[in-house]
């Protein structure tokens, strides 16, 4: 039987967990933070944004970023101008490969979302997120990060979830206090997939 090691969607290549690359690096980095695959989230990112745009030469901001497709679908769609912010190092490696085969340049920084100051998102557009509130821990760093983000100026922010009871809570936050919207939607490509979007507009 024959596995894929590959496949494409959206425009992005993305390696699977057979490929030999995705191997080597395997034996030589281990992400601690769940960030041992491409979560499926991001598909529902990287659909919700092939289907409403984005302007050309945007500043995306992607938190936990993991191996990052959603800022790489943003830098080779949109020419975006991305950074990707995760707290575990070793899901760089990952990223950076995905961003080489795919001909784009990631800017990426070790941090804790919760650390990231006003001052440091006011450069930024838009904000997304994918798969990252899977620990009830997370939940008040999240809220208060998107509440930064408003107060630096950020236009919109974009997080994405199967639906989880902890994000669940992040959204109830946002749709009953401050705004925000709850999408739910659905990828065809590259499988299936659904889940849920919260989008934080700024004013």
């Amino acid at each position: 039987m024959k596995y894929r090691k590959e496949l494409r969607a959206y425009t992005v290549r993305v390696l699977l967990s057979r490929h030999p690359e995705i191997r080597r690096l395997k034996k030589q980095y281990a992400p601690s933070v769940h960030g041992n695959k491409n979560w499926g989230s991001s598909w529902l990112l990287i659909d919700y944004l092939h289907h409403r745009g984005l302007p050309t030469g945007s500043r995306v901001l992607e938190i936990g970023c993991g191996w990052g497709l959603a800022g790489i679908y943003c830098a080779k769609k949109y020419a975006a101008e991305v950074t990707g912010i995760d707290v575990d190092r070793d899901v760089f490696p990952f990223l950076r490969l995905h961003a080489n085969i795919n001909k784009v340049d990631i800017a990426t920084r070790k941090k804790n979302f919760d650390h990231l100051t006003v001052n440091e998102l006011r450069p930024f557009d838009l904000l997304i997120g994918s798969d990252i509130c899977f620990w009830e821990s997370m939940i008040d760093p999240l809220i208060r990060l998107v509440r930064r983000a408003m107060k630096a100026g950020v236009r919109e922010v974009l997080i994405a979830d199967p639906g989880r009871t902890t994000f669940d809570k992040v959204c109830e936050h946002f749709s009953e206090k401050e705004a925000g919207e709850v999408l739910e939607w659905t990828a065809r490509k590259p499988r299936p997939l659904s889940g849920f979007i919260l989008r934080v507009q700024g004013k």
